[in-house]
């Protein structure tokens, strides 16, 4: 599905953004630790920005890649719909600084194929996670910052059937 699918136009304040969970084959999720950014809510999903025309599934996988090194992947599913998410007030990422009110993400669920020694926290040049785990799904809301936790609740409803393995 590309982004247009999902009308790109709608909540144009918003910067078109995909995260990704990926899932251990026992049902456990991956999480990574954000790089300079202090306890306790410095936990989340692989996510990122959506290239201008890139397909959502595209942009998510690329992101994974990017952030965690993982390719050996199988696709589970999506999120029918943008989850939307505002930056707080005192945010001065450079996101806000680009005139965005904050971020309306796709969701998508993989089941990780591979060994453990596939992930590499510096795959890419721009390294976001200074440590990873894997962990409870339904624990992950009280792990990231505040400001998100609506839309991670709204992903562990929506794919809370992958955590059960398979």
């Amino acid at each position: 599905m590309s982004a247009s699918d999902l009308d790109l136009d709608l909540h144009p304040e918003h910067r078109p953004n995909v995260g990704v969970v990926l899932f251990h084959p026992d049902g456990r999720v991956w999480l990574g630790r954000r790089c300079n950014q202090a306890p306790p809510h410095n936990w989340q999903f692989p996510q990122g920005g959506v290239d201008d025309g890139e397909d959502l599934l595209a942009a998510a996988r690329r992101e994974l890649a990017e952030e965690t090194g993982v390719t050996s992947v199988d696709y589970l599913g999506r999120t029918e719909s943008w989850l939307i998410y505002d930056f707080p007030a005192e945010f001065a990422g450079s996101k806000k600084a680009r005139g965005f009110k904050g971020q309306k993400q796709v969701w998508f669920a993989f089941r990780f194929l591979g060994d453990e020694s596939e992930i590499d926290l510096e795959a890419d040049a721009h390294v976001e996670f200074d440590a990873w785990k894997w962990g409870a799904l339904d624990e992950t809301p009280e792990l990231i910052v505040p400001f998100k936790r609506a839309v991670y609740e709204q992903v562990v409803a929506a794919f809370g059937g992958f955590a059960r393995g398979g």
